[in-house]
């Protein structure tokens, strides 16, 4: 069952941490562009971006660790929804699929 089949609340039982980090997002296409990482859960990842992202599109997220000692994070994604906010501001809501 994937996350868009599941309830709102079944969506909700994971606990999200909110964040407020640069990542680089790269499509399928290889066309790479920041975004904000605003939260992130078990399953989920909520981004704000300057550009839309095809729904359904699997795209690939990297969080930059600020520190030498931790490694970066890498996360394979499925895009399940992107609302435009205004011209140059889009709400990115990613399916987790795999984390390294």
């Amino acid at each position: 069952m994937s996350l868009i089949d599941k309830d709102y609340e079944e969506k909700r039982d994971f606990i999200r941490m909110t964040m407020n980090a640069t990542a680089t997002l790269t499509e399928a296409d290889g066309t790479s562009l920041a975004v904000k990482v605003v939260d992130l859960s078990a399953t989920g990842m909520h981004l704000e971006s300057n550009k839309a992202i095809a729904v359904s599109s699997s795209v690939v997220v990297i969080v930059e660790s600020p520190n030498a000692q931790f490694q970066s994070m890498e996360a394979q994604c499925d895009v399940v929804r992107c609302i435009e906010l205004s011209e140059t501001k889009f709400d990115i809501g990613l399916e987790v699929k795999s984390i390294s």
